[in-house]
């Protein structure tokens, strides 16, 4: 059997963030959901079964919670390129699609958002 891509996913995590251009936005910590799907190289997962050998959720949760809890952002589009950028660091990351999306700016819309592709 050949693996041809191996994708990891964190899916809305919520996290509290000073982020937005409006007055009212400032200073005010609103609900953002972060959303990564990475694609990593099927070579870690051949690997033993450890830790060790794999990108870990835990150290992406943290970096992200790091990232968000250190600086305020006015553009939803920064931080996406942040938490890219933070993948990027990563060598068993082969790409990424990462979104950040706003669900309590409008009453009448599920969320806004904006979405980033990353490729090695």
């Amino acid at each position: 059997m050949e693996i041809v891509s191996t994708k990891l996913c964190l899916v809305d995590f919520e996290v509290r963030a000073d982020i937005g251009i409006h007055d009212f936005e400032q200073g005010a910590l609103q609900r953002v959901l972060i959303s990564v799907e990475m694609e990593v190289t099927s070579a870690t997962l051949e690997a033993a079964d450890q830790i060790q050998t794999v990108l870990d959720y835990d150290f992406l949760r943290q970096e992200i919670l790091t990232l968000v809890e250190g600086q305020r952002f006015n553009l939803q589009e920064t931080l996406c390129r942040e938490v890219v950028a933070i993948l990027n660091r990563q060598p068993t990351v082969l790409g990424a699609v990462v979104s950040i999306r706003k669900p309590d700016v409008y009453p009448d819309a599920g969320s806004v958002g904006v979405e980033m592709v990353f490729r090695r």
